[in-house]
């Protein structure tokens, strides 16, 4: 059997536990519930039938006076003008520019050949981008060509036509750059 000293132990624990659960809730006067609340979102948005008319003006006139035009002012009967038009007027020549085309001597490319495989052409063209050279491809109706530059120093691509002539055993051929029809 328990001794009586366990007994008023358990039997403390029990009411202490009892007023620490309870008594806040009896002394806690009037209890609120709070609820949130959600407003849910339309799925589609409700149109009104209603719409806003505008009412569209006509364009007013200016009346003020400008600041070109003669200002009257009337003295008694008359009418006398205190400023008076003095626009000057002036000649504009136009002169005609002559168009000059100055792209004409100022560039050089290297034509290196002429392939009839675009393919060939393609990768002789990846293999000097490759060696750092300005390596183009020109598609022709029967073949490809092969172009190296433009570049503006003509004797820079002389050097470079025989560095080609070395790597491809072609003998390339120096032109002018045309940059409307290259």
């Amino acid at each position: 059997m328990a001794s009586k000293f366990q007994s008023r132990l358990v039997g403390t624990i029990v009411l202490v536990a009892v007023g620490v659960i309870i008594l806040p809730d009896l002394l806690d006067g009037k209890k609120l519930h709070y609820k949130e609340e959600f407003a849910s979102i339309p799925l589609k948005p409700e149109i009104s039938a209603e719409v806003d008319s505008f009412e569209v003006l006509e364009p007013e006139e200016d009346t003020s006076v400008l600041p070109d035009s003669p200002v009257q002012a009337t003295v008694g009967d008359e009418t006398v003008a205190t400023q008076e038009d003095t626009r000057d007027v002036v000649d504009v020549a136009v002169k005609p520019v002559p168009e000059r085309n100055e792209y004409a001597d100022s560039a050089w490319i290297i034509q290196l050949m002429a392939l009839k495989n675009a393919d060939n052409a393609r990768a002789l063209v990846a293999d000097l981008q490759k060696r750092g050279y300005q390596a183009h491809v020109k598609q022709e109706s029967t073949f490809t060509r092969v172009i190296i530059g433009p570049d503006v120093s003509k004797s820079k691509l002389e050097k470079q036509l025989v560095e080609l002539e070395k790597i491809t055993g072609s003998k390339g051929q120096l032109l002018k750059f045309k940059p409307l029809n290259p």
